[in-house]
């Protein structure tokens, strides 16, 4: 279940970078995805492990990442194209007007 709900994101977040950012600014994104999927996964694991936060497993797929399923990277992916995207095009609506 939040598998399907997160490759919906997934989509819309990938239409943002291909519909408002430059070819030429697409090579930023794995730079800022990196790190951030790597703090991810720490920070998803301690809570997780530390009781925080817990999930129903007949909602996940079952891929794991430590102890975080791997629908919460999807958030994260999600975030990672979806903020610089929007910020591009405004920086660039702003500098037209």
């Amino acid at each position: 279940m939040y598998l399907s709900v997160n490759l919906n994101f997934i989509a819309f977040a990938l239409a943002c970078m291909f519909i408002l950012v430059p070819r030429t600014r697409w090579g930023a994104y794995p730079i800022a995805m990196i790190p951030m999927l790597i703090l991810t996964a720490v920070f998803d694991n301690v809570i997780i492990l530390c009781g925080i936060v817990g999930y129903d497993s007949s909602k996940i797929s079952g891929i794991m990442i430590g102890a975080a399923p791997i629908e919460d990277f999807f958030y994260t992916v999600a975030a990672v194209l979806i903020v610089p995207s929007v910020y591009t095009f405004l920086g660039r609506q702003k500098l037209k007007g």
